[in-house]
C-alpha cells in the first residue's frame, strides 16, 4: 500500500482542510465530493491506504460506497464521517464495513491521528523512518518532532510546518506570502502578521540567540531564509 489517502466529502470547505492537514502529515491525497465520483476515483486509485468517506454523500451514499469497496475487495481502512450521533447510524456504518467513526464537527488533527493508528493496525504501509537533516537539526517526519543536537523541541502543530517547509527549501528566500500558503493554506484570510509572530516563537525555540538569529534570517526586503 502507499500513502494515499481517499477523502470524500461532500463540503468543499470541510475537504479543503482536511486535504491540507493531511498533506502536511505526509499523505499524497484524491479527492471526490460525491458518491459516484468517489467510486470513480477508487477504480483509478486501487493502492490507497484509507478512504475517508462522508456517509452523507449525495448521490450514492456513504454506507452504500463502504459497501461497494468492501464488495471489490479493498483492505484498505475506512473512516467514517457523519454528523449523526444516533448508535444504531454507527453501528450500520461498522457493520458495512468501516473501521472507525468520526463525528461531526471534528478536529482535523484527531482525523489524522486516527488516520495514522489505523494504517499503523493495519499494516498498511513500511513505517519506516522519513527525516530531513540541517547541521545540529533533525525534523523527524513520522513523529513529527524536531531534535536539535538529540534533545527534543516542542513544537507546535503550525511552527512545525514552518520548520518543514523551511528545510525543504534551504537557503531560498520565501516572502511572507509563500509561507501562508505553504503553511496555512490558500484558504487561509488572515493577517499577513501571523507568519511573523510564529516566526519570532520558532526562532526562541530554535536559535541559540533570537535576537541575532543564525538559522532562520530575515531577507532585507523580501522575506525569510534558512541557512545551514
Amino acid at each position: 500500500m502507499t500513502r494515499k489517502v481517499l477523502v470524500l466529502e461532500d463540503e468543499e470547505n470541510i475537504r479543503a482542510f482536511v486535504v491540507i492537514n493531511l498533506k502536511r502529515a505526509g499523505y499524497e491525497v484524491v479527492q471526490a465530493g460525491s458518491g459516484e465520483e468517489a467510486l470513480e476515483k477508487y477504480q483509478e486509485n486501487t493502492d490507497v491506504a484509507v478512504c475517508i468517506l462522508d456517509v452523507m454523500l449525495p448521490g450514492i451514499d456513504g454506507y452504500e460506497v463502504c459497501r461497494t469497496l468492501r464488495g471489490e475487495g479493498y483492505e484498505g481502512g475506512i473512516i467514517m464521517l457523519t454528523a449523526r450521533t444516533q448508535e444504531s447510524d454507527k453501528v450500520t456504518g461498522l457493520m458495512t464495513g468501516a473501521d472507525d467513526y468520526v463525528t461531526k464537527p471534528f478536529s482535523v488533527l484527531e482525523l489524522t491521528a486516527r488516520v495514522d493508528a489505523l494504517v499503523r493496525r493495519l499494516g498498511l504501509h513500511s513505517f519506516t523512518t522519513e527525516t530531513i537533516q540541517s547541521g545540529a537539526f533533525c525534523l523527524d517526519m513520522r513523529a513529527r518532532e524536531l531534535k536539535k543536537n538529540g534533545k527534543r523541541v516542542d513544537l507546535t502543530q503550525v511552527e512545525f510546518s514552518l520548520m518543514k517547509t523551511f528545510l525543504e527549501n534551504r537557503g531560498r528566500a520565501m516572502d511572507r506570502e509563500e509561507l501562508l500558503g505553504a503553511v496555512w493554506g490558500k484558504h487561509y484570510s488572515g493577517e499577513l502578521k501571523i507568519v511573523d509572530v510564529n516566526i519570532r516563537r520558532l526562532r526562541i525555540k530554535v536559535e541559540d540567540d533570537p535576537a541575532s538569529p543564525q538559522h532562520i534570517t530575515t531577507v532585507r526586503g523580501f522575506g525569510y531564509m534558512w541557512k545551514d
